[in-house]
């Protein structure tokens, strides 16, 4: 995948926010997956990621126990985003697949930080097409804020009409694992070969 040298409009990569600091390098720890980490997190990754409830293509509102029963790839995004939203999840499909071929079963999913527009049946069809495994959630404003909150993600919708408008967004994607929460981030700009690669170091870690 051609690697992206500018950030379309409507999308915003968040390197510093709310206390959060994010930094390229090795982490020394005693935790089984330190020698898999190439990124670290300001006060621990413990502090990333925890419960959400919000609702699936079907209507119905689920928790993160129903949805992260195995490890997932977590995005937050929009489907009206224009180009960048697309370009992500597309990679993370690839990087799922490519897991797969290694024996490695993980979930993508899709959480949209734009419940105005993307209903359940949106954000499912939005899924659906990108893989056929993705699981595409939504909820209500109050839902998407906290699970986003949850994962220290920013987003902001810029000016505009009811219908058509941008929504400023963080674009990390998130590994978690059912057992052990949120483990690593990837920056977009990692292909989906390092993202398969790095996510397989902490599966086989936590096997």
């Amino acid at each position: 995948m051609v690697r992206l040298a500018a950030i379309s409009a409507g999308v915003a990569v968040v390197a510093l926010l709310g206390g959060i600091w994010y930094a390229s390098q090795p982490v020394d720890g005693g935790d089984k997956y330190a020698s898999c980490r190439n990124t670290q997190v300001a006060g621990g990754a413990d502090t990333i990621g925890g419960p959400f409830t919000l609702v699936n293509s079907a209507g119905e509102t689920v928790t993160d126990k129903d949805v992260i029963t195995k490890p997932s790839l977590i995005y937050f995004g929009y489907t009206f985003c224009p180009d960048v939203c697309p370009l992500d999840t597309a990679r993370n499909a690839e990087a799922i697949d490519l897991l797969a071929e290694q024996g490695h079963d993980v979930t993508p999913i899709f959480i949209s930080i734009d419940p105005k527009r993307d209903t359940p049946e949106v954000v499912g069809d939005f899924a659906a097409n990108l893989h056929e495994n993705m699981i595409g959630l939504t909820g209500s404003e109050e839902q998407v804020k906290a699970a986003s909150q949850a994962y220290r993600t920013y987003f902001r919708a810029q000016p505009g009409d009811d219908d058509y408008y941008l929504v400023d967004h963080s674009t990390f994607s998130y590994l978690v694992m059912p057992e052990d929460g949120f483990v690593e981030f990837f920056r977009r700009e990692l292909t989906p070969e390092q993202v398969a690669e790095r996510t397989s170091c902490f599966l086989d870690a936590a096997s």
